[in-house]
């Protein structure tokens, strides 16, 4: 079979590998639609995040769904939830698995990832999905599950006010998200033109960064006392400055984005005045089967989120062109 396979910072090369073998409680896939995230660019353009580094080469993806190939299942369509928690720790047993310290993910680590034509996974880890999604909605459900993860965070509710600052694929599901979730008003703020377009779409208001007269801008859109919630997406500290802004007192700002040197600031007098709560995204908690839920009953549209579709012989077109930002979500169809 051919695989997509990471050996350093923008090197990616597709090889021969040997069909993989199914372990215990596991099932030989075959995939067919991975997309590409923002951690797997990441992982390309600086070899790792934050204290994981790349060790070796590895075989990326952790966006995907595939057709069991194996097993009394062989032939379903499932989505495939990327991790892989003991279900024994403490962590697990409280109900935080994607806190697991042990937890195995794809395409991160040690851990081989998707983008390659097969590939085994445990079978309780996959998630039957109708034909009425199209293998690139399947591969968006883990984004979706993450934005879903994110918007729990917040406490977003019926009537709220919520600001997603950062309209990438994440960001774009956050507040589609956050509207089923009951937000009444909800700004976007982004400062590259084709993904405000794409938040035009979602959001009440959508907001250049960039534009003169933006905090004149964003303090009308979030009225006299701000948001009551607010999503950060970028993973840059002008991103959480914004979003510090955008918050009332007493709000939870969630931090969504990875940023590119492990560090973020933020104005801490702002913030301390007014009393906010800052909230981490690690990944998703059990949310594939309300994400296929929202996508199904069409309260969520991640079809249009997909810009570009690539073979798996143009894996390395597909991350740089992923990485240029050029468009929205690029997927790659073992």
């Amino acid at each position: 079979m051919k695989a997509a396979v990471l050996h350093g910072v923008g090197d990616v090369r597709v090889e021969d590998r040997p069909i993989p073998e199914p372990g215990e409680g596991e099932v030989l896939v075959k995939v067919t639609a991975v997309g590409l995230c923002g951690s797997d660019l990441h992982w390309f353009s600086d070899g790792g995040i934050g204290d994981a580094v790349l060790t070796r080469p590895i075989v990326p993806g952790h966006e995907f769904g595939g057709v069991i190939a194996s097993g009394p299942r062989a032939g379903e369509r499932v989505a495939i939830d990327p991790a892989v928690p003991c279900g024994q720790c403490a962590m697990c047993e409280e109900g935080n698995p994607n806190l697991c310290p042990t937890v195995g993910f794809a395409g991160h680590g040690v851990t081989d990832g998707a983008m390659r034509e097969h590939m085994t996974w445990p079978v309780s880890r996959m998630h039957s999905v109708p034909d009425s999604l199209s293998d690139a909605d399947v591969a968006m459900l883990e984004p979706l599950g993450v934005a879903i993860h994110a918007v729990d965070l917040s406490h977003a509710t019926v009537g709220h006010t919520a600001v997603v600052v950062g309209c990438g694929p994440i960001g774009l599901c956050a507040i589609q998200v956050a509207r089923a979730a009951g937000a009444t008003r909800i700004v976007a703020v982004e400062p590259l033109a084709h993904r405000r377009q794409a938040a035009a779409k979602f959001a009440d208001v959508v907001l250049d960064n960039t534009a003169d007269g933006f905090a004149v801008a964003l303090r009308d859109a979030v009225g006299k006392y701000g948001a009551h919630t607010v999503i950060e997406c970028a993973g840059t500290d002008e991103a959480v400055a914004i979003s510090v802004d955008a918050a009332r007192p007493g709000a939870t700002v969630v931090l969504g984005g990875i940023p590119d040197h492990d560090s973020t600031t933020f104005p801490a007098g702002h913030a301390r005045r007014k009393g906010l709560t800052f909230r981490m995204v690690r990944r998703m908690k059990e949310v594939y089967p309300r994400a296929i839920a929202l996508v199904v009953s069409g309260r969520v549209d991640v079809s249009s989120i997909v810009s570009g579709v690539h073979p798996l012989d143009e894996a390395a077109e597909a991350f740089r062109s992923a990485n240029a930002r050029e468009g929205l979500k690029v997927v790659v169809t073992p």
